[in-house]
C-alpha cells in the first residue's frame, strides 16, 4: 500500500489535466483525443521522465493500451472483415504498402538507419478509427457511400496494425531481416488468432447463452474484463504484445450477440483508460525540445498529409469505385491513427527507436488530426477542380468500372465448389496441425512424464487422434456429395477425374499428418506409418459415431458464428442481399430518425413526393416493433420512426438538408427556461372574496391553472376535497401550480 499514494496522485493529476482540455476542445469544437494529447504536453511540465513517479505514468499507459485495444476488437471483429469487401481489402493494402514504402524512403533521406526508418513507416502507415467517425459524425457524413468504404479500410487496417506490432518485435528483437524467423513468426501468430478464434466461438458464445439469466450490466461487466486480462495473460505468455491479447478477445467477444450490450458498458471503462493513454502519449512530448525538430515535424506531417490521401485515392480507383468517391475516401483518411503511438511505444520499449522520433510522430498526429476536417472538406473542390483538367476519356477510363455490372462466370459450379473445399480444408487442417503442434510439445511429455515408455506414447498418440479425428473426417468426406459436387459428376464425364483428384488430395494431406504424427512419438519406419494411417483414416470416415460429433461440433461452431448475423437480420429493414447489391452501384441506403419537430411529421408518402423533389425512395419504416416495407402513399410518417432510404449521395444530401431545416431552427433558439411545477399552502382571511364560493365557482383551475389538492380546518385535513365543498375562513389551502399564479390566488 506504500506506493498507493503516488499512483493515485499520478491519476488525479493525468484526469485533471484531461478534463480541463476535453471540454475546452470541445468548446473549440476540435477533436477530444487532440485535447488529451495537449493536456499531456501541460502535465509534462510536473512529472518529467526523471522524476520517480514516471514508472507510475508508464504503468497507467499500459492499462490504457490495454482497454483501448479491447474497445477496438469490439468494434473490429472478424466477421466484419469477411464482409468488407474487395474495394476494402485493395484500398487498405495498397495504401499501407505505399504508406510504409514512403516512409521508410523518407527516413532513409534523413539520414537514420533502417531499424528506425522501417518503424517510421509502420507509424505513418495506418490513420485514425476515433477521429474519421468524430469528424463524419461532426460534417452530417455518415450516411455517405464512400463513408463506409473509409471504414472498411480502417477495419483492414486494424489488423494489419496487429500483424505489424508483432513482425516488428520479430525484427527489432531479432536485428535481422531473416526470412525464415518473420515466417516462423507468422506461422505462429496465425496459428494463435486461429486456434482462439475457433475456440473462443465454440465455447464463449455457448456459455453467454447458457448464463444468460445471471448476467445483468454488472456480471456481464465483469466477465468481460476476465475474458479480456485472461486473454492478456495467454499472449503475453505465448510471448505477444498484452495488446494483442486484448484485441483478439474483443473480436471474439464482437461476434456474440451480447457485443453491443458490451461494448457500451465497456465504453467508460474505454474512454477513462484511452484518455490516460492519450495523455501519456503527449507527456512524451518535450516542448523545449520540439524546435530542434520542427523540420522533420513538418516534412513529415506533409508526407502522411499528401502520401495517405494519394495513395488512399489511387488505392480505392484501383478496386473500381469511380474518381469522386475515390478522392472523397482518400482525403479522409490524412491523419496519424492511435495504433502510431501503440507502434512508437513498442519501438521505445525495445530500445529501436529514440524519445525524438515519438516527439515527432506525436507532434506530426497533432497537425494532421487538426487539418482533417478541412482535407475532407477540401475533397469537393479538389474533385471539381480534376474534372476540369482531366481528359474526358481519362475520366471514363476511371469510371468504367463504377457501374456495377459483372460479367456471369459460365463455371461457377466449379468456382463454388473448390471455394468451399478450399475454405474447409484450409481451417480444419489449420485447427489440427495447431493442435498437433500444441499436443507434442506440451500434453505429450506431460503425459510420458507420469507415464513413460510405451504405454505413454499410446495414449499421447491416442489423445491426440481423438481430438483431431473429427477435423481428419471433415476434411475427407466434406462436400463430396454437395449438389454441386454430384451436379458436376453427372453433367460430364470429364469432369470425373478432377473430382476425384479433390478427393485423393485431401486424403494425401489427411495420411501425411497423421503419419508425422506416428513418426514423432514412435519413431517407426515409414511403411508401418503408412499403413497405420491409412487404416485410421477408413476407421474415421466409416465411424458412425464420429460423423455425429463432427455434425454436433460443426452446428455448434456455425450456430455460435452465425448468431449475432442472424439476429441483426431478423431486425434489418431490408435483406443483406438488396444492401449489398444496392452499395456496388452509386445508390446506398441510409437510416433517417424522424425527430417530433421535423416538418414532415403527419404527412403521407404521397403528400410529401420524396421520389420527385429528391428522387429518393422509401424502402422502409420501422416503427417501434413493426416494420413496413415498401410503404404505399398512404403511410403517414409519425415522430420517432426509423426511415430507411434509398438513393445516390447527391440525393441524400439534399434530403437530409431539408429534413433537418426545422432542427437547426431549433438548435439556433436560444433554450427557454422551464417553468416548474411545486406544492404550496396559503390561508383564507377574513376579507378574502374566496370565503363562501366553493372550489368549482372559485375558478381556481381555469383562472390560475392551480390544482387544490387539500384543506387544512378545525385540525382535520380534508384531501382531495369535493369541488362542492365551501372555503371558510382560517381554511389552509394546499395548492399544486406554478410559483407565479399561486402569488397571485394569494394576494386575492
Amino acid at each position: 500500500m506504500a506506493e498507493l499514494p503516488s499512483l493515485v496522485s499520478c491519476l488525479a493529476l493525468i484526469l485533471a489535466c484531461a478534463g480541463v482540455f476535453a471540454m475546452l476542445f470541445k468548446w473549440l469544437k476540435q477533436p477530444v483525443v487532440l485535447g488529451y494529447i495537449v493536456a499531456g504536453i501541460v502535465a509534462s511540465f510536473f512529472i518529467t521522465k526523471h522524476t520517480p513517479d514516471y514508472n507510475n505514468i508508464e504503468t497507467w499507459a499500459e492499462i490504457g493500451v490495454i482497454f483501448l485495444l479491447f474497445g477496438l476488437g469490439l468494434e473490429f471483429s472478424f466477421k466484419k472483415l469477411m464482409k468488407v469487401g474487395s474495394t476494402a481489402f485493395i484500398a487498405a493494402i495498397f495504401l499501407v504498402v505505399s504508406m510504409i514504402g514512403l516512409g521508410y524512403l523518407t527516413g532513409v533521406c534523413f539520414g537514420w538507419n533502417p531499424m528506425k526508418s522501417m518503424f517510421l513507416g509502420a507509424m505513418i502507415c495506418m490513420s485514425s478509427t476515433m477521429i474519421i467517425v468524430k469528424v463524419f459524425d461532426d460534417l452530417k457524413m455518415t450516411n455517405r457511400n464512400f463513408a463506409g468504404i473509409v471504414l472498411g479500410i480502417l477495419i483492414i487496417e486494424d489488423l494489419v496494425a496487429v500483424l505489424l506490432m508483432v513482425l516488428l518485435s520479430t525484427i527489432a528483437v531479432s536485428n535481422s531481416f531473416e526470412g525464415t524467423q518473420l515466417l516462423g513468426c507468422i506461422f505462429k501468430l496465425c496459428a494463435f488468432l486461429m486456434f482462439w478464434f475457433v475456440l473462443g466461438t465454440f465455447l464463449i458464445p455457448t456459455f453467454l447463452r447458457k448464463t444468460k439469466r445471471f448476467l445483468n450490466d454488472e456480471t456481464i461487466l465483469i466477465i468481460s474484463l476476465a475474458f479480456c486480462l485472461g486473454m492478456v495473460f495467454l499472449a503475453t505468455k505465448a510471448g505477444f504484445s498484452a495488446a494483442l491479447g486484448a484485441f483478439i478477445m474483443g473480436s471474439i467477444l464482437s461476434e456474440t450477440i451480447d457485443s453491443e450490450r458490451i461494448e457500451h458498458l465497456i465504453q467508460p471503462i474505454k474512454n477513462l483508460f484511452g484518455a490516460i493513454f492519450f495523455v501519456s502519449v503527449g507527456m512524451m512530448v518535450q516542448v523545449t525540445s520540439l524546435g530542434a525538430y520542427i523540420i522533420p515535424i513538418l516534412i513529415i506531417s506533409a508526407t502522411v498529409i499528401a502520401g495517405q490521401s494519394i495513395f488512399a485515392t489511387v488505392g480505392v480507383l484501383l478496386s473500381g469505385q469511380n474518381l469522386r468517391t475515390s478522392i472523397a475516401a482518400g482525403f479522409s483518411l490524412s491523419q496519424l491513427g492511435e495504433f502510431s503511438y501503440i507502434i512508437g511505444t513498442l519501438g521505445l520499449s525495445l530500445g529501436v527507436i529514440e524519445e525524438s522520433l515519438y516527439q515527432i510522430i506525436v507532434s506530426a498526429s497533432v497537425i494532421t488530426i487538426f487539418t482533417t476536417p478541412y482535407m475532407i472538406k477540401f475533397s469537393e473542390p479538389a474533385t471539381r477542380w480534376l474534372e476540369r483538367k482531366l481528359p474526358q476519356r481519362w475520366q471514363n477510363h476511371l469510371n468504367k468500372n463504377a457501374s456495377g455490372a459483372h460479367p456471369v462466370n459460365q463455371n461457377s459450379l466449379w468456382k463454388k465448389l473448390l471455394k468451399d473445399m478450399a475454405y474447409t480444408v484450409v481451417l480444419y487442417y489449420f485447427i489440427c496441425i495447431v493442435t498437433v503442434y500444441f499436443s507434442l510439445k506440451y500434453a505429450a511429455p506431460f503425459i510420458l512424464g507420469y507415464l513413460p515408455g510405451i504405454k505413454g506414447e499410446l495414449i499421447s498418440a491416442a489423445v491426440i487422434l481423438l481430438v483431431i479425428s473429427p477435423f481428419i473426417r471433415t476434411i475427407i468426406i466434406k462436400k463430396n456429395r454437395s449438389y454441386e459436387f454430384l451436379k458436376l459428376w453427372k453433367e460430364n464425364k470429364n469432369n470425373r477425374g478432377p473430382l476425384i483428384f479433390t478427393v485423393i488430395f485431401r486424403i494425401m494431406l489427411c495420411t501425411g499428418l497423421i503419419m508425422f504424427l506416428l513418426f514423432k512419438i514412435f519413431h517407426t519406419n515409414f511403411v508401418i506409418a503408412l499403413s497405420l494411417a491409412i487404416i485410421l483414416l477408413i476407421m474415421f470416415t466409416a465411424s458412425r459415431h464420429l460423423k455425429l460429433r463432427t455434425q454436433l461440433i460443426e452446428s455448434r461452431f456455425k450456430e455460435n458464428f452465425n448468431e449475432k448475423e442472424k439476429y441483426r437480420e431478423s431486425k434489418a429493414p431490408v435483406t443483406k442481399g438488396f444492401t449489398h447489391h444496392v452499395m456496388e452501384r452509386d445508390l446506398h441506403l441510409s437510416e433517417f430518425i424522424i425527430k417530433p419537430y421535423f416538418s414532415i411529421v403527419g404527412k403521407t408518402l404521397k403528400e410529401l413526393n420524396f421520389r420527385q423533389y429528391f428522387g429518393v425512395n422509401v424502402v422502409t419504416i420501422i416503427r417501434g416493433e413493426q416494420r413496413i416495407n415498401i410503404p404505399d402513399g398512404q403511410e403517414r410518417i409519425y415522430p420517432h420512426d426509423h426511415m430507411v432510404v434509398l438513393g445516390t449521395d447527391e440525393q441524400m444530401e439534399l434530403f437530409r438538408t431539408r429534413l433537418e431545416e426545422k432542427l437547426r431552427k431549433y438548435e439556433n433558439e436560444e433554450t427557454k427556461t422551464t417553468v416548474e411545477v411545486r406544492i404550496s399552502q396559503i390561508q383564507i382571511s377574513p376579507n378574502s372574496h374566496l370565503v363562501g364560493k366553493t372550489i368549482l365557482t372559485s375558478n381556481i383551475q381555469k383562472h390560475y391553472s392551480c390544482l387544490v389538492a387539500g384543506i387544512e380546518r378545525d385540525d382535520c385535513s380534508i384531501q382531495n376535497p369535493d369541488l362542492n365543498l365551501e372555503f371558510e375562513e382560517g381554511d389552509i389551502i394546499w395548492l399544486i401550480g406554478e410559483n407565479s399564479n399561486i402569488y397571485k390566488i394569494n394576494e386575492i
